[in-house]
Parts: structure tokens; sequence; C-alpha cells
């Protein structure tokens, strides 16, 4: 028995036989069933990026940027507060990263309620 378990922990086998395969299937069985047991991930799975909740609309602003389209709810920030030009800027930015990327630059926004009644932030940004 400790010859076969000296053999196998130094992979002696020729190709095709009997114990050779027998490596091969439990290299597999360990590749394949492990990632499946609870607390043997090895931590190796990428993280979930949080989205936004509700869609977030892109459309291009005639070669000068884009215009976005975000829910309010979406945004983290009070539409009945008056924060700076530099928060609101900063919590809009944050909102639409997810969609344009973080090299973006906000120029200017609105606030509306669209057809459902739903307040809504309608951003100008550029790259």
């Amino acid at each position: 028995m400790t010859k076969i378990l000296k053999s196998y922990f130094y992979w002696t086998y020729p190709r095709g036989c009997f114990h050779y395969d027998v490596l091969v299937t439990l290299i597999l069985a360990f590749i394949f069933v492990t990632p499946h047991i609870p607390g043997w991930d090895f931590g190796d799975k990428p993280p979930r990026a949080a989205g936004p909740p509700h869609p977030i609309q892109v459309v291009g602003d005639g070669g000068r940027g884009f215009i976005v389209t975000v829910q309010a709810t979406d945004v983290n920030l009070s539409l009945n507060t008056t924060a700076s030009n530099m928060a609101v800027k900063k919590a809009l930015r944050k909102a639409i990263e997810p969609v344009t990327g973080d090299a973006v630059a906000v120029e200017r926004w609105e606030t509306f309620q669209d057809a459902q009644g739903n307040w809504t932030w309608r951003v100008w940004a550029r790259r």
C-alpha cells in the first residue's frame, strides 16, 4: 500500500494505465467539485458590482458629450436640500459612474418629473 501511495505522490505511472487514469480523475474531481462545497471557494470569485436599481438612459449630445437620465432615488442626494454645486456634481458622478466609467466630468444638470411622476435627474457630461 505504501508503494502505491508513494508512486501516486511522485506520479510514476505511464500514461494510459489504470493508476494514471485514477490520478487524472481525482484531479478533475477536485477542480470541478470543490467550487460547489461551501467554504471551499478559495476567495477567487470576482466581486459583484453593485449597479443601479433602475435603468440609466444615455444619449449623445451632438458630439459635445452625452446626456444621462437617472432616477432621483439612485442619486445619494435629497432634492429638498440645498447642497453645494460640488456635492451635487460628486453625487451625480457617483450615480452615473457604473454606466459612463470613472473618467467623466459632470457639466450641468436639471431635475424633472417623468411620465410616471418619478423625480429624475438629467445630467450633461463629457469625457
